[in-house]
């Protein structure tokens, strides 16, 4: 896995929700600021973050004190019923004026069923409290050269489009997202050498991964890719991974991916 970027200052910050919208048939797009996110460093193309929500009838957020990889193990000795729901998310935007300061757009799919995160944004409203924990990034813009290959499921439009918001405009390459219905459709303003290519599925309910997956195995490109960036259920990043690195000769470190959740495991 090609090496991911980290910010070099880390902390739990405390945001707040400004508003919300929909935006399409399955997202919702929550905008958050505060005081909190005064110094925040703004790193652009996938900066994801850990997101901290409170429970069902949780009035206030107990947050783990520590910023490395010990803020897991103390998480883990908070109670589970005081301890927040923690959850993976991309910064699809970000303004370092907005209407009361500096804020960012969180884009939420929007499942059938219910989620802790889903559930979270369809009921939050202006003031309503969550906290982050700065990711950085899985996109390597080093390793970008060339031909590159973006690849995702609906989980993935949001990194994906802040990695195109983010890349120069003499940028090559193809993307494909699966979303779970045509109108899910967003305006990227991709580089003019950049082809988008979007995969509705016939029936929003089905499993997310394969049609893309199966779609990007047979796709005939321009050119090798020299660098892919592959992001969603976890069986879609490795599988294509595997084929990428096994059946089109990339080199494993062009190639970085991730898997943000698990088709059967709970997410959003």
């Amino acid at each position: 896995m090609a090496k991911r970027t980290k910010p070099q200052h880390r902390e739990i910050r405390t945001l707040r929700v400004l508003g919300s919208k929909r935006i399409s048939p399955n997202v919702l797009r929550i905008t958050a600021g505060g005081a909190g996110l005064e110094g925040f460093t703004a790193m652009g193309y996938d900066q994801w973050f850990r997101m901290f929500l409170p429970r069902p009838g949780q009035a206030d957020l107990k947050l783990p004190t520590a910023t490395s990889n010990l803020w897991y193990a103390q998480y883990l000795m908070t109670g589970k019923e005081s301890r927040p729901t923690v959850r993976n998310y991309t910064i699809r935007e970000f303004r370092a004026i907005g209407v009361t300061g500096p804020e960012f757009d969180i884009d939420f799919v929007i499942h059938d069923g219910g989620t802790p995160a889903s559930d979270w944004a369809t009921a939050a409203a202006p003031g309503d409290e969550f906290a982050i924990l700065d990711e950085g990034l899985i996109y390597e813009p080093g390793l970008a050269k060339g031909f590159q290959l973006l690849v995702g499921d609906e989980s993935a439009l949001p990194a994906i489009a802040g990695v195109l918001a983010a890349a120069p405009q003499d940028m090559r390459g193809e993307v494909f997202i699966e979303i779970p219905h045509a109108d899910d459709r967003q305006d990227l303003g991709e580089p003019e050498g950049v082809t988008v290519h979007w995969l509705p599925r016939a029936d929003p309910h089905d499993r997310p991964g394969p049609l893309v997956l199966e779609t990007v195995k047979v796709a005939q490109f321009p050119e090798t890719p020299g660098y892919a960036y592959v992001a969603g259920e976890s069986e879609l990043a490795t599988g294509l991974r595997r084929h990428l690195v096994g059946e089109r000769g990339m080199n494993k470190q062009a190639v970085s991916f991730t898997g943000y959740w698990r088709f059967g495991k709970s997410q959003g």
